[in-house]
This record gives structure tokens, sequence and C-alpha cells, in this order.
């Protein structure tokens, strides 16, 4: 089914894409702060930028008057990106005190978000934290001295604990804590990591190991296995030794398109066509923009494979055709 976004969400999009006036998107030129954030392999990046009315005596009081951005990001990223500029702006805060805007604040601003776009609003919070650096660095300021509790190192260093979206393990531990999250499904919903081959969830050093290390080790909710049987595969149902027909097979694909892939694809203005099933090959071909894209075959196999794996049987395989 579509995202259930609200009245001003869908509002500020539609407004951002049509450059109404008040809007923010674009780019400033020779700004004052500039941050990166995201991947464009990965299919979501922002890139931030403001402009200051500078002190003339102390630049810790610099106020920003112009905030932009650009996005290949979605529906949400755009409305998160739009609140996060109109906060700046009206508020007309300093850089530092823009530092203290949070993930909630730009969920409240919109009156919500689906929980599976938390990731689009953290986008944002995070190319503004660089964007602030940027121009730290360059008023001499030493965020250090007035932010000491804040992360404000290269986290793009440091070991990779997702390797489909390039999620270092400094990240992840400064944002599990910030954003208090406390599974696996919430740090996919909030971070995107975890959210493509599920390889890191439960390995030595993984996402599992990182909340068992920061929260402490919590009850895990599951199956239960009799003694000498096997667990199912992490983020995979037991179907209880259950074999599907073939026609139960194909109409449990078929609705997992249908309720789970096809919207993410329309929300990047694309579509899927499943063109046949040959036993655990799944033959699928990518429409609309989706088909044009050059991160095609990754959105095939990252996207459209792994939700099949994870919601129907873990044998399945898809071919582009």
């Amino acid at each position: 089914m579509p995202w259930n976004y609200s009245d001003k969400v869908l509002k500020l999009f539609m407004d951002a894409v049509k450059g109404e006036a008040g809007t923010h998107m674009g780019e400033l030129e020779d700004p004052d702060g500039f941050g990166e954030h995201g991947s464009i392999v990965c299919g979501d990046t922002l890139r931030f930028t403001f402009r200051v009315e500078r002190h003339p005596t102390d630049p810790t009081r610099d106020v920003i008057t112009q905030a932009r951005y650009l996005t290949f990001g979605c529906t949400s990223a755009i409305a998160a990106s739009e609140a996060l500029c109109t906060l700046l702006e009206e508020q007309r805060k300093t850089p530092i005190e823009a530092l203290q805007i949070t993930n909630q604040d730009l969920i409240d601003f919109l009156d919500g978000l689906p929980e599976q776009k938390i990731h689009c609003s953290v986008m944002g919070a995070e190319a503004l934290q660089k964007a602030v650096a940027d121009w730290a660095g360059k008023r001499g300021v030493d965020l250090a001295e007035w932010l000491p509790d804040m992360a404000l190192g290269n986290e793009d260093e440091g070991r990779i604990v997702c390797n489909c979206f390039s999620v270092t393990e400094p990240y992840l531990r400064r944002k599990i804590k910030e954003l208090r999250l406390k599974s696996i499904a919430e740090i996919t919903n909030a971070l995107k990591a975890g959210g493509a081959c599920t390889v890191c969830h439960h390995v030595p050093g993984g996402l599992q190991d990182l909340l068992d290390e920061i929260w402490g080790v919590m009850p895990r909710a599951g199956i239960e296995t009799a003694p000498g049987s096997e667990a199912p595969a992490p983020g995979r149902e037991a179907h209880a030794g259950e074999e599907l027909s073939p026609y139960r097979l194909g109409q449990q694909i078929e609705a997992t398109i249908n309720d789970s892939i096809r919207p993410l694809l329309h929300d990047e203005g694309g579509d899927i066509e499943l063109v046949d099933i040959k036993g655990y090959q799944i033959y699928c071909r990518l429409t609309g923009a989706c088909s044009q894209c050059e991160a095609a075959a990754r959105t095939m196999k990252l996207l459209v494979e792994h939700q099949l794996k994870e919601q129907v049987d873990d044998r399945l395989q898809v071919i582009a055709v």
C-alpha cells in the first residue's frame, strides 16, 4: 500500500518540486557551510548549504539567513529537508544552535513520518552537521569547546558494519545512542543499515552485537526451538516444514511485490513487472524511472530479491529481464 504521509509532508513535497516561493530546493553559491550525507550508489544522498549573517566580532553569534538542499531522496527526504531549512531560517539559528535540532523535531514539524521513512529525516540532520563543521573551520570556531559531547570527527572512517550501505561503526554507535534505537528493525528504519542483504544483522561485530554492547543483552522475541532442532534463519519466518505449492508460492510472491516492493519503487517514479516464475527463479523487469537508473541492477538485487527472500522464501532468486 502507499506510504501514509501527513498532509503537511505532501504539501511541502509538492511545493518544493514545483519550486513555489518560500521553498528551499537548490544550492547556494559560495556558501558559508557545505555538507553532504549519503551515497548516490545506494539511492539516498543529500547536499546541504547555508549562508550566515556574520557577527562583526564573535563568529559563534553568526546567524543562518539562508539554507538550501539538493537530494536524490524520496518524498520524505524532500519534506524533511524543507522542514529543516524552515526551522533554521524562521528561528534565526546560529550554526551551533542548529546542531541542537533533532530528528524528532523534524518529525514533529511534519506531523509524523512512516517508521520506514525515518532515515530520510536523519539525512538532513547529518548533512547539516557536516555543513556546520565546514563553517566552523572557515570561521575558526572550535566546536569541541562548545559541544564537547557531540561526535564531530570523521565518521566516514572506521570499520564498515553494513557493507551494502557503507555504514561505519562510529556512526552507528552515535546514532543508536542519539535516537535510542533498541532493535535491528529500528536501526534499519532510521539509518537503512541492515536493510539489504541482512548479513550484518547477527555476524560478530554486527548490528545485534552493537545493540547488546550499548544497551545490554535483552531477551529476544522469537520462536522457541526444541532441543536438537535448528532455529530459523534470522529475519525469516519459520514455515513449520510446510512446502508451498507453485500456486501458493506465486500468490505470496505477487502479494509481496504489490504490498512491499511496488510502493517503494512508486516513491521513486518507477514500477516492476513480474514476467515469469520458474521454480524458485523469479523473472522481473523494472519499469518507469527505475528502468533507466544506473543503480537498477543493485535495486533488483538488494530491494526486490531481498524482500522476496525475507517475506516468502530465502531460496528465491530474482533475474532481471
